[in-house]
């Protein structure tokens, strides 16, 4: 798929989404990149180790999170997304749920619009991402945690998504499907939500995963924000090997070279295979 002026090839191997978030109150880096210089650096930095797409967001969307005006996001990210296609040459994804949010950075120069609920909160998002033929990650989410059956539920919450899409009229070749990993779902929902990740490639699209630093880690392994990047890391490889296309990480130099090193491993036994 392309994104950008770039072409990823999503059935051959898992690309690093770096994050970068310019909010005074993120769960785990809040505060610390929200100053234009401070920003620029650090994408620098993520370039660097070798990430493939920037993901900007101006608003926590940890849970209990205090939301923002629109205004007050587009006066947060924008002005960011300006400066870095200014200065670097990498996709930019915007991770907003606000169609006047996702206009702005559009316009500004974003690539990819990350929309945590899936089209589903702004009824103008869909027609927005179409009109703009900007590529689009839509996650899977839920007000409430409650499931039947989690992993058919997720999968028809997820079609109901793609539906909207496609009434929108976003070619599919433009769309990526994210599970949703700490959003509307229980700790045990998480766990098998990262299990099961294969599963989501019967609904046709490339997948992201995004656990980085996550609940889901800390409560695993009893372990606070600042030291969840072994498990991060599992979870990546975890990805990997279930065929996923993306990661979103806080964690750019590690993440990657646990990609590396999961795919030498997928990679090598398959050519072994063949040569049987």
């Amino acid at each position: 798929m392309k994104i950008g002026n770039r072409i990823f090839e999503t059935e051959k191997h898992t690309y690093v989404m770096g994050i970068l978030n310019v909010t005074p109150d993120s769960f785990s880096d809040g505060g610390k990149f929200n100053r234009l210089n401070l920003a620029l650096a650090h994408v620098e930095q993520m370039i660097a180790e070798g990430a493939d797409i920037i993901d900007i967001g101006g608003e926590s969307t940890r849970p209990g999170h205090q939301q923002i005006t629109e205004e007050e996001e587009i006066q947060r990210i924008a002005p960011v997304v300006t400066q870095v296609k200014s200065r670097f040459d990498i996709p930019i994804s915007v991770d907003t749920y606000k169609a006047k949010v996702a206009k702005a950075c559009l316009e500004a120069g974003a690539d990819l619009v990350n929309d945590i609920w899936g089209l589903k909160y702004d009824k103008d998002m869909a027609g927005l991402i179409s009109e703009a033929k900007a590529a689009c990650c839509l996650m899977h989410n839920r007000k409430e945690a409650v499931y039947h059956n989690f992993m058919e539920e997720m999968k028809s919450d997820l079609q109901e998504t793609l539906k909207i899409a496609g009434d929108a009229g976003i070619p599919e070749d433009k769309i990526i499907l994210d599970p949703g990993v700490g959003f509307g779902k229980s700790y045990e929902n998480n766990l098998e939500a990262i299990c099961r990740l294969g599963e989501l490639h019967q609904l046709g699209f490339p997948l992201l995963l995004g656990t980085s630093r996550k609940s889901v880690i800390g409560l695993a392994l009893d372990l606070p924000v600042e030291e969840r990047m072994e498990g991060t890391l599992v979870t990546t490889v975890q990805a990997v090997l279930s065929g996923c296309a993306f990661v979103r990480v806080h964690d750019v130099k590690e993440n990657k070279r646990a990609v590396q090193m999961a795919e030498a491993i997928r990679d090598g036994w398959r050519r072994e295979q063949e040569m049987e």
